[in-house]
């Protein structure tokens, strides 16, 4: 496995890498640990099919009064978790991938426990990095170390295996609908971000107003952060337009979000989203950026990386199509991490590329 003695160097005191003192198996048994978070589980799963393992998915809940404080507080994380969500205890995995910030402590547990069990954390775990093998956080959380694999935006699901899955499965529902289709992904309340029923409003028309323009058709999609009435505004915009709409809670199963992305020519996305964004550039489609009521500085970050990278652009109304290499961060993520855990050599920061494939 890895040593865990770290030697600093150099004026800034940056830590070297870790040595590989072992190998993983090439389809390791591996446990995804979430709080069940579906935007934190997506990226644990999305790494470990990059990797060609089927994880185990580990829904963990902290009893009392451990859930009320940090988990770096929490002095024995394993025995913090409550019975009514999923256990970890042996035998232990070969791979380890959490995400989230209570998942942390137990995923650095799990490491203490059996030191042959390669550790990652999706995300800034907010724990001294060397607590796991492998960090890996998005270039907007100005995040480095030795250890510390960085991306461009949040790792996702998304493969052209899966979008063509995925255009095959709901062709009846999109193909007679007229091109240029246009995918619409719309977020909702969170923290820095809303969606008001007036811009809900104006959203809708500027669509409609595309679809007239060029003779296309949109596909649309909220969330379960989006409020109601906004959704409604929404949907009462596009009424008579060339426009399917899908409301999660009021619209029949499947969700055709994946269907949407596969069968878009355009991709629109609201800025409140890191995920969708991601997702938006794992087509090779153009990402216009839709303005939301607020901001975060970190999100303002990450669409200035996605603007630098010729995948996205700020929507001005119009509908111009530009050309880009698909992102698939979870594959070049996974490259790297089957060179650490084969013992591949020492470990150096890494940083998105300007492209994967």
């Amino acid at each position: 496995m890895l040593r865990k003695d770290l030697r600093r160097r150099g004026r800034r005191g940056k830590l070297t890498a870790m040595t590989p003192t072992s190998s993983v198996s090439p389809s390791p048994t591996c446990w995804v640990v979430t709080d069940g978070a579906a935007g934190a589980e997506n990226q644990c799963l999305g790494l470990a099919e990059a990797l060609a393992t089927t994880p185990t998915v580990k829904r963990i809940q902290v009893r009392a009064p451990w859930r009320w404080l940090p988990p770096e507080l929490w002095p024995n994380p394993l025995a913090a978790l409550s019975g009514e969500g999923d256990t970890l205890r042996p035998p232990w995995p070969q791979l380890v991938i959490g995400s989230g910030r209570k998942a942390a402590a137990p995923v650095a547990a799990v490491k203490r426990a059996a030191p042959e069990s390669f550790a990652v954390q999706v995300q800034d775990p907010r724990m001294p990095p060397e607590m796991f093998d492998a960090i890996v956080a998005p270039n907007h959380d100005e995040m480095a170390g030795p250890n510390v694999i960085c991306t461009t935006g949040a790792l996702n699901r998304v493969t052209s295996q899966r979008l063509a899955a995925a255009r095959e499965a709901f062709a009846e529902t999109v193909r007679d609908l007229p091109a240029p289709r246009i995918a619409v992904l719309v977020g909702g309340r969170s923290r820095g971000f809303d969606l008001a029923v007036a811009r809900a409003r104006r959203l809708g028309r500027d669509i409609a107003a595309l679809c007239a323009r060029t003779g296309g058709g949109a596909m649309v999609t909220t969330s379960r952060r989006t409020p109601d009435n906004a959704a409604a505004a929404l949907r009462r915009s596009l009424s008579g337009q060339p426009a399917l709409v899908w409301q999660p809670g009021r619209d029949p199963e499947p969700n055709p979000y994946m269907g949407f992305l596969a069968w878009a020519d355009h991709v629109m996305v609201t800025e409140d989203s890191i995920t969708m964004l991601s997702e938006a550039a794992g087509t090779g489609r153009p990402v216009h950026v839709l303005p939301m009521d607020g901001g975060r500085a970190k999100f303002a970050r990450f669409q200035r990386e996605l603007t630098d990278l010729g995948i996205a652009r700020s929507f001005d109304g119009s509908l111009p199509t530009w050309s880009y290499t698909s992102l698939n961060e979870a594959q070049r993520v996974a490259r790297i991490l089957r060179g650490w855990m084969d013992g591949g050599g020492t470990r150096t920061p890494r940083r998105a590329a300007a492209a994967s494939g």
